[in-house]
């Protein structure tokens, strides 16, 4: 799936399910990924050593498999967001909870190069500076990029409503370790608050057709979540899968 067919999965309201690569660098891993198991992956630079140009040459090698590639940026400023969709299939902001904030950053995605007084005036009634401008945006330097906040803060949900009314704002995706300590409940992806606040999220993102999700890595508490009625499958991550199979395979080998 590249990024113009995972877009257009997420505007017809289909479900689509990817998973986390935070150490991976290396092309070739590519190969050992099974057929249609994976619609899209997020590389991310946020909790490690690593930069977003590290992970390129595995962008481009899970593009020649079809697999859309996002970036997850440790920034939040607008400029970081724009540079990260002109290498990538697209890009997952962290931790977004300002609605005017929001606006940028999906602006910054979504119509550059636009920039100043131009891409203000926008921003404030969508005063373009020519219909040829408008059309180069949209469908021939942006049509197919990504852009998905991450809402991580009880801050965040209330503004949900606002968020997933800006143009350009595919999905929304719940970081629940930086959610939970902000709701006072630190790592209890089982809270009944927890669970009862993605269906807050689903619900609200769901009326603007936007999808939803929530990062999990044991498989009941993402498919609860699916039960919930999320869009935005993303599952594990490559350490913790690599972990798992390991653990797995050598547990029963050590049983006979």
């Amino acid at each position: 799936m590249n990024a113009k067919t995972l877009k257009e999965k997420l505007v017809r309201g289909e479900r689509v399910f990817g998973m986390l690569i935070q150490h991976a660098v290396t092309p070739a891993m590519v190969d050992f990924l099974p057929v249609g198991a994976l619609d899209f992956v997020i590389v991310t630079a946020e909790h490690n050593a690593l930069d977003i140009a590290d992970f390129l040459p595995l962008r481009y090698a899970l593009a020649a498999k079809g697999i859309a590639c996002l970036a997850r940026t440790h920034s939040r400023d607008p400029d970081d967001v724009s540079k990260v969709c002109d290498s990538f299939d697209g890009v997952v902001v962290p931790y977004v909870e300002d609605v005017e904030q929001a606006k940028r950053l999906a602006a910054a995605a979504v119509y550059r190069p636009l920039k100043g007084k131009a891409l203000e005036q926008v921003l404030a009634g969508g005063a373009w500076p020519s219909k040829k401008t408008q059309d180069y945006v949209a469908h021939e330097r942006c049509p197919d990029t990504v852009f998905i906040p991450m809402i991580e803060s009880v801050e965040g949900v209330n503004n949900l409503d606002a968020i997933c009314s800006i143009p350009g704002v595919h999905a929304v995706f719940v970081g629940p370790n930086d959610l939970t300590v902000n709701m006072g409940i630190p790592n209890e992806y089982d809270h009944p608050d927890l669970i009862a606040m993605l269906q807050k999220v689903i619900d609200t993102s769901a009326k603007y057709h936007v999808a939803a999700g929530c990062w999990f890595g044991k498989r009941e508490q993402a498919l609860r979540t699916m039960r919930q009625g999320a869009r935005l499958v993303v599952y594990s991550n490559d350490a913790s899968l690599l972990k798992e199979a390991i653990d797995s395979s050598f547990t029963e080998l050590r049983q006979g």
